[in-house]
């Protein structure tokens, strides 16, 4: 029914439809939104941008997959989609204890350890949810009838993981400046930790 509506629609309706799919279903919170959230809470901005390209680019990969469809080739892969779960919540626990664990901005050296892209590209391309969300987003924006085309809906799909994660590592980052206390830096990273963790059950159980 929304598809028939869809294909009747403007092209610019289309485009606003597939932004606000992409905003609802992408933009909740899931593990790699909450990730740069916390990451860019626990280590500022600066230090968090390369994680977050790692994530970024990590969700175009999947968008790429997912429109290439070789979701579905993978999918018939026996324990592909455990493997894929188990990596991903393995580095999830890691990057929670990282963040529980990291110290005020004001005591943290040159040298602290910090999540990496490759860190932040591996739970990206290993996170179940992003499949499903993209997946979601992209067929419900498909239709025989398609002014649009594959190559226009990759494009705002792309803009809307930018801008997506580019806002909620923003929204982490606003709590940097409390960080530079002691007790309030432990408070906040554990409870950024327990949110990132709470967030993937969670996602892990839909």
């Amino acid at each position: 029914m929304t598809g028939e509506a869809l294909s009747g629609a403007q092209p610019w309706q289309q485009i606003l439809a597939l932004v606000l799919a992409a905003t609802v279903v992408m933009g909740s919170p899931g593990p790699a939104t909450i990730s740069v959230t916390a990451v860019g809470a626990a280590f500022g901005l600066r230090a968090s941008l390369s994680y977050t390209w790692g994530v970024v680019l990590g969700t175009i990969a999947v968008l790429l997959v997912v429109a290439a469809g070789i979701v579905g080739m993978l999918a018939s892969i026996p324990g592909l989609a455990m493997v894929l779960a188990i990596l991903s919540a393995a580095y999830i626990l890691y990057l929670a204890f990282r963040i529980a664990t990291a110290s005020p901005l004001a005591e943290r050296g040159s040298t602290a350890t910090k999540p990496d892209f490759p860190g932040g590209f591996m739970l990206a391309v290993a996170n179940p949810k992003a499949y499903v969300a993209i997946a979601a987003v992209f067929a419900g924006a498909a239709s025989q009838d398609d002014p649009l085309g594959v190559s226009t809906r990759l494009l705002v799909l792309t803009a809307m993981i930018v801008a997506i994660h580019v806002v909620w590592l923003l929204a982490g980052t606003a709590f940097a400046r409390f960080l530079r206390h002691p007790l309030t830096s432990r408070i906040i990273n554990l409870v950024f930790a327990a949110t990132l963790v709470l967030t993937t059950l969670l996602a892990a159980l839909r």
